[in-house]
């Protein structure tokens, strides 16, 4: 990332971030519909900010209590 812009902090549940380091990390990027080349970029620069958290050492339980808790989330 370019140390010149400025930079945002999120606030996001653990559950979700577990979810979505999980799925950044085996999606194939180039088959996510985007329609524009930076949303692709921006899915990319995500990818390092959750391994400097603790989510990039969860396993593969935690990963499914997650995706469990998401869902519930989502009222199925």
């Amino acid at each position: 990332m370019n140390e010149d812009l400025p930079a945002v902090a999120l606030e996001v549940w653990r559950v979700d971030a577990v979810v979505l380091f999980d799925w950044l990390q085996g999606v194939d990027l180039n088959a996510v519909p985007i329609s524009h080349p930076a949303q692709k970029q921006a899915l990319m620069d995500l990818l390092p900010s959750l391994e400097e958290t603790d989510v990039a050492e969860v396993t593969r339980e935690e990963i499914d209590v997650a995706k469990a808790e998401v869902r519930r989330d989502m009222g199925c």
